[in-house]
């Protein structure tokens, strides 16, 4: 083992022996302590109240302001003069397709991508958690990782980040893989996503092998990673109207989820999830052993689950069959109706298990699902958000909902209907009441897409604002 690699193993046994330490100390069980509001890693501090902030990565416009990508903040406290008002914007130089952003295990980082450019953003959102600064921007994500382009989930491990890419540098189609650094920006290792022809030692349940990534998520207490598919570079970036006209490139989106040892970064188990299954979001109680996905082209919600019905092997212990894994995959819910194509895109699952937020792009809409039996979501609520609609955000206690608008720079509606906004909602278990909305065109900040909280509650006594 190298210098470097024995470094990062120490520094990751320390930071376990750490938070077995607190548990010990507290009587905090694992589940408490590493957890976070409800659509972001299990291994950073959770806001479980009010946040105080929601810093928005927005795409820059042509001719819009100064045209550049940003990371905005927004005040969320209630008490604020400056409630639901933008209180600063951080440019990063040019346009890079802005998309997903995520922070690093001690909440201290952000780091954000660009699905173009495949630059990673690194901000400090801890020294003045109003005012993010950036302090690293890595230029070299696709040669270091051997090739992976399009940097999209940004997703925190002990010690390190893992990304899922999009596409590839060959053919820039959909073939990718993950890559993995460290919290101070060194790159360590490449996954590469299943395919026919090199499995990695994953099991092929259906059809399909092809690749294909978007988002991640884990199940520590199972050891268990999952990832999901999209579409290359090709498509991506290509006019939306062009690409739905183009058979071909309609044939180019992912059809698979993908179960992977979580210690070892090995794929294990390759599931048919036809229709490009996006946003992963698994169940919080220790007890719920599931997650949900959505696909985008067929307009359905499914299930990953852990079956729990066991093999019985020749000496008839109740044992799982050697080599196989326990997890499967099933459709159990239709959105909206799936032959208008709604096309479904962000969700957001309550930190109760209880509620699914699903957002519909083309008509605006979002959705609320009682998941109470995951195996039969069923739809209780439903509003319109505006023209168009892509990502939800839900606070941990389930008292507010934020959404925003672009899905990305060459797919969003024209004219009229291309409203870009953040806005901020009540919700009292029954109906969403709005609180504020900002218009990112009128306020020439560009195109607002992925939302992540921040508070001051996090980092001790800091010198706050006198709002």
């Amino acid at each position: 083992m190298n210098t470097t690699k024995q470094n990062l193993s120490n520094r990751l046994k320390t930071i376990c022996a750490v938070a077995l330490a607190t548990v010990a100390l507290t009587g905090i069980t694992t589940h408490s302590v590493l957890a976070d509001e409800t659509c972001l890693s299990p291994y950073a501090p959770k806001i479980t109240g009010q946040e105080d902030f929601v810093y928005i990565w927005t795409l820059g416009v042509e001719g819009l302001g100064d045209e550049q990508d940003k990371l905005v903040t927004v005040d969320a406290r209630p008490k604020s003069k400056t409630y639901g008002k933008v209180i600063n914007a951080l440019s990063v130089g040019g346009r890079n397709e802005a998309h997903h952003s995520g922070v690093t295990d001690d909440r201290q980082y952000l780091w954000a991508g660009g699905l173009d450019t495949n630059k990673l953003f690194v901000f400090d959102i801890h020294t003045d958690p109003s005012k993010p600064a950036l302090t690293n921007t890595i230029t070299d994500f696709t040669a270091k990782s051997g090739g992976v382009v399009g940097p999209h989930t940004t997703y925190a491990l002990p010690g390190r980040m893992i990304m899922t890419g999009l596409s590839n540098n060959k053919d820039n189609g959909g073939r990718t893989g993950l890559v993995e650094y460290t919290n101070d920006g060194k790159y360590i290792d490449t996954h590469w996503m299943p395919t026919d022809s090199d499995l990695g030692g994953a099991v092929k349940t259906g059809k399909y092998a092809d690749g294909y990534g978007y988002d991640l998520r884990v199940m520590p207490r199972h050891n268990v990673m999952f990832t999901s598919s999209f579409t290359g570079w090709s498509n991506y970036m290509m006019d939306f109207g062009k690409m739905v006209a183009d058979p071909e490139a309609m044939k180019r989106f992912g059809n698979t989820v993908v179960q992977w040892d979580l210690h070892t970064k090995q794929p294990k188990k390759v599931f048919d999830v036809p229709g490009a299954p996006l946003e992963i979001r698994c169940a919080w109680d220790e007890k719920h052993d599931y997650c949900f996905t959505s696909t985008a082209l067929t307009s359905k919600i499914w299930l990953i689950y852990k079956d729990k019905k066991n093999n019985a092997d020749k000496s008839g212990s109740n044992t799982q069959t050697a080599g196989t894994s326990d997890w499967q995959v099933k459709e159990v819910a239709n959105i909206g109706d799936p032959s208008k194509i709604p096309l479904p895109v962000d969700i957001s699952i309550s930190s109760d298990d209880k509620l699914l937020w699903v957002n519909t792009f083309m008509d605006g809409m979002t959705r609320a699902f009682n998941i109470t039996d995951p195996f039969k979501p069923k739809q209780v609520y439903e509003h319109k958000i505006g023209a168009q609609v892509n990502m939800v955000s839900s606070s941990w206690d389930g008292k507010r909902v934020y959404f925003t608008t672009s899905l990305l720079a060459n797919w969003d509606k024209k004219g009229k209907d291309n409203e870009q906004f953040i806005k901020g909602y009540q919700w009292n278990g029954k109906n969403l009441k709005e609180q504020f909305a900002i218009d990112f065109t009128q306020e020439k900040l560009g195109r607002p897409h992925q939302m992540v909280f921040g508070a001051y509650a996090l980092y001790g006594e800091h010198k706050k604002d006198k709002n």
